[in-house]
């Protein structure tokens, strides 16, 4: 027993040696020198190596020949692998050689392609460039020919179109440069030639009135003549006689020959009268006198644009003029009286308020037409102070101030809309504090919440916001601008002011935000963005009213002022907002809903679960997203704006009530005549989807199941039909504790009319026990819904 016992112990301690790792084996070998056994240990262990040996030799005899083998071939394969070597060398020495080539070719095609490329720039740059030269050589052909209206039309189109096509050159900037001199020069040559058309006609009216008199007298002595001479013969003499005087007149002579002065060629407007043939009709005075520099000067003031400059030096000849008038009528006795001085002044005044109405009309620049009030306000004073009564010019720069304030609105729509198209529609980002300060100086941010928080953090809401703030102080500050030197109360600017801040917010501001609304493309966290700007938007107005205040010096609380209308503004922008995502929402609904694709005459599945529609269940997955998103739940990121809590609620419940309600219209779609039960458990099946959103509570603040009212109609429907529960229907129809309260019964009369079969369906039903019954079934159940619509509709 002891040997067997040592024997099985050496093989185990054997085993144990062969199977464990070299590093662990001393305590196995200790084992044996602690054993009384060791020499038989060593036989048994030189056995087992010799075992070992005889195996390794076994499985290197098997193996040789493949090792032989595979010697053999590494051999032959290390001959053809020398030469492989020396082709792919000499390969590679033929490659460097052809490749110098043909990288100093590759060089060449560098340059040519940079060659070819610069010549291209040099083309499109020319195609900018010549124009402008054309049109600037056309400018001087169009000046050295005194042709001046079309050199204005040329410089228009110059600086408007070729110049800013052309790029930065120092030629264009020189020919910019040269715009308003050239201007400048056509004006002045233009009223050049008037005053020279205006002194040749007062130096030679005197001939001009002649010879319209004696044309007329020659007129008279025609209709006395005409029953005495033939008519030819009287119209052939009247026009040579004419022709003659006319060219007395235009030589500057009369009939004696004594007292005119000759007519100098040079004299302007005064045209030459050349001989003219017999049948040629008589001229008439109007016809001696050139008016080519009345219409040129005329067509140039129209292109030029009006200029502070110019009302200047029309009020300075004015004023010049009165100076000059009351200095006389007091410094001299019965030279001048004050009646005709009065006189004088107020018919210059109702001219003066004529021209500045008509030529103030066409402004659309605010800042001339505040500084032409401003000279207007100087005007009016200077003369006030020489005792002339200016009032009526304070009465037009009263109506000014509604036609400034439409200049002021157009401007600052503009400014809107382009804050509305650069706005990213997303929080700012702030990452300091100078950061912060710099957002809360432009808007003033009442959230103690906000400021405790730690940066990095979000302004709730856009750029949009501050940029829109700021800009309605500059639109109060502009009016304001108008306000001063126009001897008004302090209560006077604040009423005008409010009511211009009024217009800018109901009609300008509120038409961009719904331009922004209602934009194609723009999406839901574009919507949400634009209803947390408004609710910011409509808490800060009443800042804008303590700033009014603080500039007008006049509470905001003293009787009979003005609101501002800017919450109801921003009110009525926030609810087309929520309204354009209710209807967005449905609209992407409806994408969804598109792709359902029900088998109506689908058989009931007996047994196994039926899983929702594809459609659906992407759908659902959308909503749940998009109120994750808009409503921060936990565990999501924070990317765009915060759906405030009603607006949320409103939008889900929304969203739930449209997709009962289409469900429902596929069901009673007149186009689907026929319906199976397996059809109604598959539709069944969706709205238990739904209701499982509903359940889940996408959006917080809903009390109890509140969100699955939305599916009530549909669930009574279906619950009805699924659970064939007609005798509950029909017994307690018409009491308020109904199970089926809510399911119509024309409705349900339509569903079951689709769930007959036909008279093809029916061939081989009728040999079918279950399918004859189930008719009679329907049938019954069809004529009950009768009688109970009879019966309670009656």
């Amino acid at each position: 027993m002891a040997s067997l016992e040592t024997a099985a112990e050496h093989e185990r301690i054997l085993r144990e040696i062969e199977s464990t790792d070299t590093n662990c084996i001393g305590p196995t070998l200790r084992s044996v020198y602690d054993g009384q056994e060791h020499g038989l240990f060593m036989e048994k262990l030189d056995v087992r190596i010799r075992n070992h040996d005889r195996e390794i030799e076994k499985m290197c005899n098997h193996h040789f020949q493949g090792f032989v083998d595979s010697i053999t071939e590494l051999l032959k394969v290390r001959g053809e692998a020398q030469k492989l070597k020396s082709q792919v060398t000499e390969t590679n020495r033929h490659l460097q050689e052809d490749g110098k080539e043909l990288t100093g070719f590759m060089e060449e095609l560098k340059q040519c392609r940079v060659q070819q490329r610069n010549i291209a720039t040099t083309i499109d740059k020319l195609a900018h460039c010549l124009p402008v030269l054309e049109m600037y050589s056309r400018l001087q052909e169009q000046m050295r020919a005194k042709r001046y209206y079309p050199a204005l039309r040329t410089l228009e189109q110059l600086e408007q179109t070729c110049l800013p096509r052309a790029g930065q050159y120092r030629f264009c900037s020189i020919m910019a440069q040269n715009i308003p001199k050239l201007r400048i020069q056509i004006r002045d040559t233009a009223m050049s030639q008037l005053r020279d058309f205006l002194e040749s006609i007062r130096k030679h009216s005197d001939k001009i009135g002649e010879a319209a008199m004696k044309q007329a007298q020659l007129q008279r002595s025609l209709d006395s003549a005409v029953s005495l001479q033939p008519r030819a013969l009287i119209g052939r003499r009247s026009r040579k006689e004419a022709m003659m005087m006319m060219m007395m007149v235009a030589a500057g002579t009369d009939r004696d020959g004594q007292d005119g002065s000759p007519v100098s060629e040079q004299d302007s407007g005064i045209l030459d009268v050349e001989d003219e043939e017999e049948d040629d009709e008589t001229p008439g005075a109007q016809d001696l006198v050139d008016f080519s520099p009345v219409y040129r000067c005329l067509h140039i003031y129209t292109v030029l644009h009006e200029t502070l400059e110019g009302y200047r030096r029309y009020f300075n000849q004015i004023v010049g003029f009165f100076v000059v008038e009351d200095h006389v009528l007091h410094t001299t006795q019965g030279l001048v009286n004050r009646a005709y001085v009065e006189e004088l002044w107020e018919l210059a005044l109702s001219k003066i308020v004529a021209a500045l109405r008509t030529h103030t009309s066409y402004c659309d620049d605010p800042d001339l037409v505040l500084d032409l009030k401003t000279l207007i306000v100087l005007f009016a004073d200077t003369l006030q102070g020489y005792g002339f009564p200016v009032s009526q010019l304070f009465d037009m720069l009263l109506e000014m101030r509604d036609q400034y304030g439409e200049i002021l609105l157009k401007k600052w729509n503009l400014t809107f809309r382009q804050a509305l198209d650069q706005d990213n529609y997303s929080p700012i980002p702030v990452s300091t504090e100078d950061e912060y300060r710099h957002y809360t100086s432009q808007f003033p941010v009442q959230d103690p919440e906000l400021e405790k928080l730690p940066f990095p953090k979000k302004l709730p809401f856009s750029e949009f916001v501050p940029k829109v703030y700021c800009q309605l102080k500059e639109f109060i500050y502009a009016c304001l601008k108008y306000s001063e030197d126009l001897h008004l109360s302090s209560t006077e600017i604040d009423d005008m002011i409010r009511k211009s801040t009024n217009l800018l917010l109901t009609r300008t501001l509120s038409h961009s935000l719904q331009y922004a609304i209602k934009k194609k493309n723009v999406g839901l966290a574009e919507l949400v963005q634009v209803i947390i700007n408004t609710t910011h938007l409509e808490q800060s107005c009443h800042f804008l009213e303590g700033f009014i205040s603080n500039i007008t010096n006049v509470p905001p609380d003293t009787a009979n002022a003005t609101k501002l209308y800017g919450t109801s503004t921003f009110k009525d922008a926030r609810h087309a907002a929520e309204a354009e995502i209710y209807t967005s929402l449905n609209a992407k609904i409806d994408q969804f809903l598109q792709l359902a694709d029900y088998d109506w005459m689908s058989p009931a599945q007996g047994g196994g679960n039926l899983s929702a529609s594809d459609y659906l269940v992407d759908l659902i997955a959308f909503l749940r997203s998009t109120f994750a998103v808009f409503t921060n739940l936990p565990g999501t990121p924070v990317h765009h704006a915060t759906l405030p809590g009603k607006v949320a609620q409103t939008a889900c419940m929304s969203a739930c009530k449209h997709i009962s309600t289409c469900l429902m219209e596929l069901l009673l779609n007149p186009e689907v005549r026929q319906i199976s039960m397996g059809a109604l458990h598959q539709l069944n099946t969706d709205v238990q989807e739904c209701e499982s959103f509903a359940r889940a509570g996408p959006v917080a603040g809903f009390q109890g199941d509140t969100l699955l009212l939305a599916f009530s109609d549909l669930r009574q429907l279906l619950d009805l039909f699924t659970q064939w529960d007609w005798s509950t229907y029909l017994a307690d129809y018409g009491r308020p504790t109904c199970k089926y309260l809510r399911v119509n019964p024309h409705t349900a009369l339509a569903l079951l009319e689709k769930m007959k079969e036909t008279k093809k369906n029916n061939v081989f039903a009728q040999f079918r026990k279950a399918d004859r019954d189930r008719q009679k079934l329907i049938d019954t159940v069809i004529k009950q819904l009768r009688h109970l619509i009879t019966q309670h509709h009656s």
